[in-house]
C-alpha cells in the first residue's frame, strides 16, 4: 500500500511538471490542399494575428480550430505560413508570409471562444462568434455579425478615417474620427476599430 501510494504522488507529481511546461509552437504549410485543424480546450482565449488579405473568421459548433488559404497564384500560396502556440486556456495563431495579394484565408474557431484579431490590411469578416470580441483593421473593410445587442455589456466602436455602420446599436456615422460606445444588461463585450476603411456590425 505504501509503494502505491508513493507511485500514485508521483505520477501526480509528473503530470504537474508535463502541464506546467508549454506546448512548442506548431508550423504548417500548404494549407489549401492540407488545411491545418486542432482541437482546443473549452474556455480557450484565442488571438490572431493575420496577414493582409481577405479573411473570413466564422464559428462552429465543435471544439476545433481549423484554417485553410486560397488564392490565384497557387505556387506561392503553398508559402503562407501558420504559427499556432497553444496553453491550456489560450492559444495564439499568427499567419504570415505567401504572395502579396490574392490571398483568402478561412477560419474556423469554437463559436463560444473570446476572440482578439489584429490585422495589417485587407477585408475581415467575423461571423458566428458569441464569445466576447477585440477586433483592430489597420486599413480596409471590417464586418462584424453581433448577434443579439442585448447579449453584451460593453460595446465600443471606432474609425479614424471612414464609415460606421452598426444598425443592431442604432449608429450611422460617417468621416473622420467616428466612434460610439454603449453598454447593455448581457456580459459580452465587443471592441471594434478600423484605422482606415469602412467598420460594420450587423
Amino acid at each position: 500500500m505504501r509503494m502505491i501510494g508513493r507511485a500514485s504522488v508521483l505520477g501526480l507529481a509528473l503530470l504537474s511538471v508535463a502541464a506546467a511546461i508549454p506546448r512548442a509552437p506548431t508550423d504548417a504549410q500548404d494549407l489549401r490542399d492540407h488545411p491545418f485543424e486542432a482541437a482546443l480546450a473549452p474556455g480557450t482565449r484565442l488571438s490572431m494575428h493575420l496577414r493582409s488579405g481577405d479573411v473570413l473568421i466564422r464559428g462552429r459548433d465543435d471544439d476545433k480550430l481549423r484554417v485553410r488559404v486560397d488564392g490565384r497564384d497557387l505556387s506561392r500560396v503553398k508559402e503562407v505560413t501558420l504559427r499556432v502556440d497553444r496553453s491550456d486556456r489560450a492559444a495564439a495563431l499568427e499567419v504570415f508570409g505567401g504572395p502579396q495579394n490574392d490571398v483568402h484565408v478561412t477560419i474556423e474557431e469554437p463559436r463560444a471562444s473570446a476572440l482578439q484579431v489584429r490585422m495589417s490590411a485587407g477585408d475581415l469578416t467575423v461571423d458566428g462568434i458569441t464569445g466576447d470580441k477585440d477586433v483592430e483593421l489597420y486599413a480596409g473593410d471590417l464586418i462584424i455579425g453581433v448577434g443579439d445587442p442585448k447579449t453584451y455589456a460593453h460595446v465600443d466602436a471606432s474609425v479614424l478615417a471612414g464609415d460606421i455602420e452598426a444598425s443592431p446599436f442604432g449608429e450611422v456615422h460617417d468621416g473622420l474620427f467616428r466612434s460610439f460606445e454603449k453598454t447593455g444588461p448581457g456580459t459580452g463585450r465587443l471592441h471594434a476599430r478600423v484605422l482606415a476603411g469602412d467598420l460594420i456590425l450587423r
